[in-house]
């Protein structure tokens, strides 16, 4: 039944770790560890193109394949994490990315730094798709989009200094010393992880299997619900990061520095949204979040469409104060999509998180394209913001049309009885 979550095995351990701060540590690190290393590079990409000789579109490889390498690591590895255990696919995932990254470290040439470089995404995105099956086996259904949010908010305060850190390591010690600065970091939290990381997947039949999962899955209204309200939402984050830069710089005459620093203040704005869904979470069931989130999602969309057609947000504060509405609304409907999706059925948390995952960041690689030909190839805003727009209608009509309204949320108690009903039958 939908809703209806249990506990694993050994409940009294995984409680107690839930209410670890080690494990909070132990959960941030695994998140961020890919998203960060991608953004450290980022500064450095001029420099990699002049010393390899290369194009700067060549360059932008290190970062595009990168993201590649994400998706397919979450399709990959929450499925091996449901069969064989968090543990030991979240500690060789860790164990591939060390390796890549010494890989990187020693490349001669651009395509080597870039195949490196997409082993290292498929290993240190191990943890983003691990740790939300982890938080769905810890937490119960109404804490999970809390954890979530507290999570990603926490790990987009680093996320956010760590292209800082990659440009201030650039220029003092050469390009390289990102990767053994990533070498050293990933290491850490490996080892961080095999000391204190407990084993926490639930108790699976033996007729389970990754077919069985997939299949049960997207017959579930629900869940294909969640799934495209989430993958939907990502795509305007996205959209927005493809065509901006070249809205700024190419329209408006700003300076890359202006962007940035435009950009950041949208990226706090989303810190802002998770850091109220840690707050709501406990008081709120999941659909009113996602809901509250969209509706004020369409408001800034819509918002920003009508100051461009009026032609208002032909300058920066305008276009990017409106979309800051945008974000902190993401955070609502992103966290807690995704809290819902990987609770449809919670023995299969790490294969719904890796394809909810893998369609948002294969996706998104298509589409942070399609935003950025919107933004080069027009001479107002009018066609991106029509883009997002839209985005925001696609994301209530997916939560509208396929997640049946009224779903029963079993409290506590209810599954404390049903579990010691079950016990007494075995």
């Amino acid at each position: 039944m939908h809703g209806v979550v249990g506990k694993p095995p050994d409940a009294a351990n995984n409680n107690a770790a839930a209410t670890s701060k080690i494990m909070l540590l132990l959960l941030v690190a695994m998140t961020g560890v890919a998203p960060i290393s991608l953004y450290m590079l980022v500064p450095a990409l001029p420099v990699l193109a002049t010393t390899f000789g290369g194009d700067i579109s060549i360059a932008q490889m290190t970062v595009s394949l990168y993201m590649v390498g994400i998706a397919c690591s979450q399709l990959i590895m929450g499925p091996l994490s449901d069969k064989f255990g968090r543990r030991p696919v979240l500690l060789a995932g860790l164990a591939l990315m060390v390796a890549a990254s010494i890989g990187c470290s020693l490349a001669q040439t651009l395509p080597q730094l870039i195949a490196a470089r997409f082993l290292q995404a498929l290993g240190g995105a191990t943890g983003m798709v691990v740790s939300r099956a982890i938080i769905r086996d810890l937490y119960s259904r109404d804490r999970i989009s809390s954890m979530i949010s507290l999570v990603i908010g926490v790990m987009m305060t680093a996320q956010m200094l760590s292209a800082l850190v990659g440009g201030l390591l650039e220029t003092a010690f050469g390009w390289r010393a990102i990767f053994y600065f990533i070498t050293a970091a990933s290491l850490s939290v490996a080892v961080l992880i095999a000391i204190a990381l407990p084993e926490t997947r639930r108790e699976r039949g033996v007729s389970s299997s990754f077919r069985g999962d997939v299949g049960k899955l997207i017959r579930d209204r629900a869940f294909l619900g969640y799934v495209l309200c989430q993958v939907l939402a990502s795509q305007i984050i996205f959209t927005f990061a493809g065509g901006g830069p070249y809205i700024v710089v190419t329209q408006m005459g700003r300076t890359t520095a202006e962007y940035g620093a435009w950009f950041a203040a949208t990226g706090f704005a989303y810190l802002v949204g998770n850091l109220f869904c840690v707050r709501f979470a406990p008081r709120h069931s999941l659909e009113k979040l996602i809901w509250f989130g969209l509706a004020l999602q369409f408001a800034g969309a819509l918002l920003n469409l009508t100051f461009s057609i009026a032609g208002i947000n032909q300058a920066p504060s305008w276009l990017f104060g409106t979309q800051m509405i945008v974000m902190v609304a993401n955070a609502f409907v992103m966290n807690n999509a995704a809290a819902g999706a990987i609770s449809v059925r919670p023995e299969a948390a790490g294969t719904a998180a890796g394809t909810m995952g893998f369609l948002q960041q294969g996706i998104g690689a298509l589409v942070s394209q399609f935003g950025a030909y919107l933004g080069g190839h027009s001479t107002t805003t009018l066609p991106l913001t029509a883009a997002i727009f839209t985005l925001s209608i696609a994301c209530a009509s997916a939560m509208f049309f396929l997640v049946p309204r009224g779903t029963v949320v079993v409290s506590e108690e209810l599954i404390k009885k049903a579990e010691e009903e079950e016990s007494g039958m075995l």
